[in-house]
């Protein structure tokens, strides 16, 4: 009997004996199977209009590499919809659709009226004024609502992305722990050189809407410098409302700087091809190619729209000087006619 159980356990023993290179082999497609990264809950705080658009693609993107995004909005807005690679939580506001679009179409035809300079630009920071009380509305009844924040903080996202045009964004990732992520193409004021604390030479680096190019004259550098503070104090009525509310939360004394400095990664839809060279820092990316992928031809009926307007608002064609400059300014505005237009056929 213990001969034979002297056998069994030889038997078993080298029955268990596996070459190393097929056992190699098996554990390679073990390992092959295994997921190496496990998918990532995303809270997206977009402003809805042209920048929503392009957001929009990178939530599809997302969506076909697993993650999931859950997109944050007011339940009165103009293109944030549901769609199936993400999903649209919605909350209450204090006014209706209709009062919205009054509001956001009312003024369109403003833009195209000849008018003297400083009557315009008293209008131009009325309407500004009005859309940023409206806007920081929003945020102040999303931030006091506190079965949505108890329902995001229990959620447990693992980043914000975050267009930093619409600061109520940053307001929430940090008043919810979350790091986030901004995605914008440009923002005025310098807040993406104050946030990321990047070197910004005023002699070098033409500033947003002046129209100077990285080789400026004397004057061209002066101006350069000048322009900020002309715009100080548009700067100040759109973002130091929501450094107001970011104190009232935290019970400290909260910048716009400080708002903007919290995000982690700064994704810019843009590039040196496009742009004149400057600075950026290690947690600047440039993503520039991103708002290239679907091509579509502009339509006749956009194109007419266009050009019929564009000849009711005479002073606008000073602004074209080459056939070059006039088909870049048809793209865009026959896209943006087309955006005013599919509006009105809703209401």
């Amino acid at each position: 009997m213990d001969s034979q159980l002297s056998v069994s356990s030889a038997e078993m023993a080298t029955g268990l004996q596996v070459p190393l290179p097929q056992l190699a082999t098996g554990l390679l497609l073990l390992l092959s199977v295994q997921p190496w990264a496990e998918s990532g809950k995303v809270l997206v705080v977009p402003i809805d209009g042209s920048h929503w658009l392009s957001m929009r693609e990178v939530l599809r993107e997302l969506h076909a590499r697993g993650h999931q995004a859950v997109v944050l909005t007011p339940e009165v807005n103009m293109h944030i919809k549901e769609e199936n690679f993400f999903t649209l939580t919605t909350y209450a506001i204090s006014w209706t659709q209709d009062e919205f679009d009054r509001l956001l179409l009312g003024h369109t035809q403003s833009f195209f009226e000849t008018e003297h300079l400083l009557m315009k630009f008293s209008r131009r920071m009325a309407i500004m004024n009005n859309m940023s009380l409206i806007i920081h509305r929003s945020c102040v009844e999303l931030l006091h609502n506190e079965a949505l924040i108890r329902h995001l903080n229990a959620t447990s996202f693992d980043v914000v992305l975050i267009d930093p045009i619409y600061l109520c964004g940053a307001v929430l990732a940090k008043y919810l722990s979350i790091p986030a992520v901004f995605f914008l193409r440009n923002i005025p004021c310098d807040l993406d050189f104050k946030g990321t604390q990047c070197p910004n030479p005023s002699s070098y680096i033409p500033k947003l809407l002046t129209t100077n190019s990285d080789h400026m004259t004397f004057l061209q550098r002066v101006k350069n410098m000048l322009y900020p503070l002309a715009l100080s104090y548009l700067c100040h009525a759109v973002s130091a409302p929501y450094a107001s509310l970011a104190s009232e939360l935290f019970q400290r004394e909260v910048s716009v700087v400080d708002l903007v400095s919290y995000a982690s990664v700064w994704l810019f839809r843009g590039d040196f091809v496009m742009d004149y060279p400057r600075p950026i820092m290690p947690n600047m990316v440039f993503i520039g190619g991103i708002n290239c992928a679907n091509r579509k031809p502009l339509s006749q009926v956009c194109i007419g729209a266009f050009i019929q307007s564009m000849f009711q608002a005479k002073h606008f064609l000073k602004n074209v000087f080459t056939y070059k400059c006039f088909h870049i300014y048809l793209s865009f505005w026959c896209f943006y006619f087309c955006r005013i237009n599919s509006q009105k056929d809703n209401f």
